[in-house]
């Protein structure tokens, strides 16, 4: 596995990830949502700000940006590589890194829960009937959508070295979905330690 392969997946992805949908889609609304809720433009804050319909719209365009550049680097970039499955989990990490911190945006995106399952159901679709109940529960019963996406990001590598056992460079690779989830809903923690964290269905106030 070549570092010119590695740095090639991680460039791609991170052009994908720059499209922010719910940046644009509150563009279309003639508003900024990262000035409102939790000042994130992913989809957890587009439902808050602008309401189902832009947060489903938030989610799947967000998910379909990472799931893009994977099947490009499967079946386009590098289809004969025995390591293309490592190469996609790096082209996701690139995707997630462009969510957010996207450099036309001045590094201020989302969260990148919605980015990183679009690329881990593109890389391995059989965690999906897995993944999706440990996030739903999660949420049901905590009404938290942040308890939901952090459980997620720590059963993602818990499932790569499932699926890949003695891969430690998917391990690691995986891990680093973990950590950037982590870092990126610091204030959620915060929020959820002291008690103040939004619950589900909270709808954040727009001055028009």
């Amino acid at each position: 596995m070549s570092a010119a392969n590695i740095i090639i997946c991680l460039l791609l992805g991170y052009a994908f990830g720059c499209f922010n949908t719910g940046f644009f889609i509150g563009k279309a609304k003639k508003i900024d949502i990262r000035q409102y809720g939790s000042k994130s433009s992913g989809t957890t804050n587009a439902l808050r700000t602008l309401g189902a319909k832009a947060g489903l719209l938030t989610l799947l365009g967000d998910m379909l940006k990472a799931v893009i550049p994977v099947l490009l680097i499967r079946y386009l970039v590098f289809p004969e590589l025995e390591r293309v499955r490592l190469l996609e989990l790096y082209t996701g990490l690139g995707v997630v890194l462009g969510h957010n911190y996207p450099f036309w945006m001045k590094f201020k995106g989302g969260k990148g829960i919605a980015a990183t399952a679009g690329a881990i159901l593109a890389i391995d679709p059989l965690i999906l009937p897995f993944g999706l109940p440990i996030f739903a529960i999660a949420v049901a019963v905590t009404r938290y959508v942040s308890v939901g996406s952090l459980l997620i990001s720590i059963f993602i590598p818990t499932w790569i070295a499932i699926r890949n056992p003695g891969d430690l460079h998917m391990l690691f690779v995986s891990l680093a979905y973990t950590v950037l989830a982590f870092i990126k809903h610091r204030s959620n923690i915060k929020r959820l330690i002291n008690g103040t964290e939004n619950k589900l269905g909270q709808r954040v106030k727009i001055d028009k």
